[in-house]
């Protein structure tokens, strides 16, 4: 049993090191269905419930290290969204965009109050956790599990749901592609601005050149382990002075500005922010799940219900407002999945239909990064009086 909390973060460092350098360099199909940063969370699940550390000696260092790292990701994930870039996806897929975002919070919400009976009333904070993740990405999810204090137990939740529902969504999307003439028909959709804004935001992608180095690394962990630092001290002060919100949230929202308005400075044009947010995206979730037991999902059939509810409210009303506002099936399907699955899976979908929108995709899901942490905030409080 490991008792030295350097050793402990040690295994779980290399743990998601191993499982990211298979899924990299093997081509399994196994990892399509189960990404590594998903398998990390499983693998660490296990490892808690088998005991291989103990628990109260190595929680100190898992309490200094967890909101500190959260905090940090947060401010490298949003340094890529260069929110003058995201206006310029113009007005339709803007607005195709948000119509996912709050039919998704809608769903969330019907979906607890459908189900609470069975998940149990306090299952607000695991869903407003997931509802982070589905309005931006597994930081975002993070981000709601640290300003709102969400128990281990209830972040495995979460993550189950993550997992098996999105999936199959993401399959189903892809699926719908063949569709796409039909349900552009169907809506009388005309996509001749997205092709404007495709050929437009490709031409920009291909100026951005810079290359990763150690000097571009180190001046993106150098600065966002500062922000972290200033941004805590700034939320106990904050929560001091207006305590309506406690100094998590508090944090999480400065951290959020300061996110914003680096991504228009020169750090913005920094290479090497998604590779320093995803380092530190694997370390968060390691430590988290190593925290939750595997004997504390009993009801993890109910939440994976709840998981298809909260889908089948969204589409449904996607297909409304699809209908009603004349979107088309790439905004449609792309808004949805940048939303739900983020940057991992909202490029790939995009270049399915052509790889002159791929931009478009991932445009979108940063834009979710933006919006993820607080929406997800405000979905949980909202679930919270239906508690």
């Amino acid at each position: 049993m490991i008792t030295d909390g350097f050793a402990y973060v040690a295994v779980l460092i290399f743990l998601a090191a191993v499982l990211v350098t298979l899924e990299k360099k093997t081509g399994w199909k196994f990892f399509r269905f189960i990404p590594a940063v998903v398998l990390l969370y499983l693998i660490s699940m296990l490892l808690c419930t088998l005991g291989v550390w103990d628990m109260e000696a190595t929680k100190p260092a898992y309490s200094a290290l967890k909101n500190s790292l959260t905090y940090a990701m947060v401010f490298t994930m949003l340094l890529r969204c260069d929110i003058r870039k995201v206006i310029k996806l113009g007005p339709k897929m803007l607005i195709g965009f948000f119509s996912a975002s709050v039919t998704i919070v809608i769903g969330f919400v019907v979906a607890f109050i459908l189900m609470k009976g069975v998940i149990g009333a306090n299952a607000w904070m695991g869903l407003g956790a997931l509802c982070g993740s589905w309005l931006g990405g597994s930081g975002n999810m993070v981000a709601v599990q640290a300003a709102l204090n969400i128990s281990e137990a209830d972040m495995g939740y979460a993550l189950v749901i993550d997992s098996i529902d999105y999936s199959i969504w993401v399959m189903f999307l892809l699926w719908a592609i063949n569709l796409a003439p039909k349900f552009n028909k169907w809506t009388k959709a005309d996509t001749t601005i997205l092709d404007e804004v495709s050929n437009r935001l490709e031409d920009e992608a291909k100026l951005n050149t810079s290359p990763v180095t150690f000097q571009s690394l180190l001046l993106l962990i150098g600065t966002a382990l500062v922000v972290s630092t200033i941004g805590q001290n700034v939320g106990v002060a904050l929560n001091g002075a207006v305590p309506f919100l406690d100094k998590a949230t508090w944090t999480i929202l400065f951290i959020t500005v300061l996110g914003l308005v680096g991504a228009v400075s020169p750090l913005g044009k920094t290479a090497g922010s998604a590779e320093v947010s995803n380092l530190l995206l694997y370390c968060v979730i390691a430590l988290l799940a190593s925290r939750a037991s595997l004997l504390e999902l009993g009801d993890a059939p109910a939440w994976i219900l709840t998981g298809f509810i909260i889908l089948a409210i969204h589409c449904v009303l996607m297909l409304g407002l699809s209908k009603l506002l004349k979107i088309d099936m790439f905004t449609g399907a792309v808004a949805s999945l940048a939303n739900i699955g983020g940057t991992a899976s909202a490029p790939v979908l995009a270049g399915t239909y052509s790889g002159s929108l791929v931009p478009v995709g991932i445009l979108m899901a940063l834009l979710g990064y933006v919006i993820g942490t607080p929406l997800g905030i405000l979905t949980a409080h909202i679930m919270q009086l239906f508690a």
